[in-house]
């Protein structure tokens, strides 16, 4: 099953049980709708990308990003949830020219839901799980991003006591931007360590 199918499948599944949980009375479509409005508009990558933006323009913050993640992003005017249960035990660690971060949960799919959002598929794939651990250069080459032999690759396991997220490497070409414009090139998978933050050449 390819990964358009699975969506399709899983999406019809979640809709069938939806139903019936509304039609048992254990939850309301009121229920539903909060929470779809919650990670549309609250908990997100968004989030992650703000934090980005910021450790990239003001370096006392990425240290204290990197020291004590949580402490720091309490800081930011970010919505609530940020230091819940998903957010609490965060941890950042940064990209550099020598050294590149790849997250991954070999137990199951742990994840920053406050600053990435819903983990993507291929996530929560026992296959990227192992081999990510195996050979993270090889299935980072296969997304798209060839790691120089150069550049040390670090693999961290996130878990429910400790969830990474990746502050990536800021992309040239983006002197003097604000913060509010480093944000909107900041991606999902760029904060996973899948992915180096690419400047659209419209911008």
């Amino acid at each position: 099953m390819n990964e358009s199918s699975r969506e399709a499948y899983n999406a019809a599944r979640i809709k069938a049980l939806e139903s019936l949980l509304i039609e048992k009375g254990i939850i309301t479509s009121e229920t539903v709708d909060q929470v779809i409005d919650f990670f549309e508009k609250d908990m997100g990558p968004f989030n992650g990308a703000k934090i980005v933006a910021k450790a990239w323009v003001d370096p006392d913050f990425k240290q204290r990003l990197l020291e004590d993640t949580p402490s720091a992003i309490a800081q930011m005017n970010l919505p609530r949830g940020m230091a819940g249960a998903e957010g609490e035990h965060m941890k950042a660690v940064e990209n550099t020219p020598d050294v590149h971060n790849l997250i991954v949960c070999t137990l199951c799919s742990c994840y920053p839901w406050p600053v990435l959002g819903l983990p993507p598929y291929w996530f929560k794939d026992p296959t990227f799980r192992a081999r990510a651990i195996r050979e993270p250069r090889k299935v980072l080459k296969e997304f798209g991003l060839d790691i120089p032999e150069t550049t040390e690759v670090r693999v961290w396991d996130t878990s429910a006591q400790i969830r990474w997220f990746v502050i990536p490497e800021r992309p040239a070409g983006t002197e003097g931007w604000t913060e509010e414009q480093l944000a909107t090139v900041v991606t999902p998978e760029a904060m996973q360590g899948a992915a180096k933050v690419q400047v659209p050449t419209s911008i």
